[in-house]
């Protein structure tokens, strides 16, 4: 049986590792990886360095880390559950995505895709980091295709690339200082969407 002093020491590692992750979460969705260097996580973190180390060997297993983290709480648990929360059928779920976006576009925290961030510093699809940015944006393509499977929509997959560009294209343009590039993107995914209805 584990003693309460090993017990102790597990809970103290675990909530370590998640003043990291918490403080790389914050830096990195603001900031970028390339910006954000160890010890800065490490000072904000009030950790010590090899304390961070046995947690995360390296920098990109603490941005492998981030970007699942990223995932569950900006892709599921916000994208995926707003639409689901918002409309009441499969195409009023898909405009929603940009009801949501327009809200956060317009919010003082607004920060940006992460996912297209880290693959565009990165720049490598063969560096793990890459990949996973990758996987990551295929994972929110999957959710739209979902939606419109669930719509009846004429090809789901060649709509769920459309689609995504116009969500990605819209963060752009916000950060661009757009920040009515939401309702722009949902005219147009609602003409998409008619498209999608019409005979091949």
């Amino acid at each position: 049986m584990a003693t309460a002093e090993a017990l102790a020491g597990v809970t103290r590692a675990s909530e370590a590792r998640e003043r990291i992750l918490a403080t790389a979460y914050e830096l990195f969705s603001r900031r970028g990886i390339r910006a954000v260097g160890i010890d800065e996580v490490i000072e904000r973190a009030g950790v010590a360095k090899a304390t961070l180390y046995r947690h995360f060997p390296s920098k990109d297993d603490l941005v492998l880390a981030f970007l699942e983290r990223r995932e569950q709480l900006w892709t599921r648990e916000w994208v995926e559950a707003e639409a689901r929360r918002r409309g009441s059928t499969p195409e009023a779920q898909l405009l929603a995505i940009f009801d949501a976006f327009d809200e956060w576009f317009h919010a003082d925290d607004f920060e940006g895709c992460s996912f297209i961030k880290v693959l565009l510093e990165t720049a490598d699809l063969e560096h793990p980091v890459g990949a996973a940015s990758a996987v990551h944006l295929e994972n929110i393509r999957s959710i739209v295709r979902t939606l419109a499977e669930e719509a009846d929509l004429r090809d789901p997959a060649g709509f769920a690339l459309s689609w995504h560009i116009l969500m990605k294209g819209s963060i752009v343009q916000a950060a661009e200082g757009d920040r009515n590039a939401a309702q722009r993107a949902k005219a147009i995914g609602a003409l998409l969407i008619d498209q999608q209805r019409s005979p091949a």
